[in-house]
């Protein structure tokens, strides 16, 4: 009688049963660490608050808002500083 649970110890059956059997031994851990961060990981992002930022004023205004540029200086004069 032949026994369901031997295998076999030669030919290609048990090339193809070591492959399959290489493959599922790395296959469930990868496989078990991917499922783990899909369902836990976005669980702990969702978890941290988000800060929202502030609009605060702009310290160096632009020409255009201010007003545009200052009016034409007089060539005879000397500048205001001097």
């Amino acid at each position: 009688m032949i026994n369901p649970l031997a295998l076999p110890t030669t030919g290609k059956s048990a090339d193809w049963l070591i492959f399959g059997a290489m493959l599922l031994a790395l296959g469930l851990p990868i496989g078990g660490l991917a499922v783990w961060f899909a369902v836990f990981r976005n669980k702990t992002k969702k978890a941290r608050r988000k800060r929202r930022q502030r609009h605060s004023r702009q310290h160096n205004p632009t020409r255009a808002e201010v007003g545009g540029l200052p009016p034409k200086r007089d060539p005879n004069q000397p500048p205001a500083g001097l």
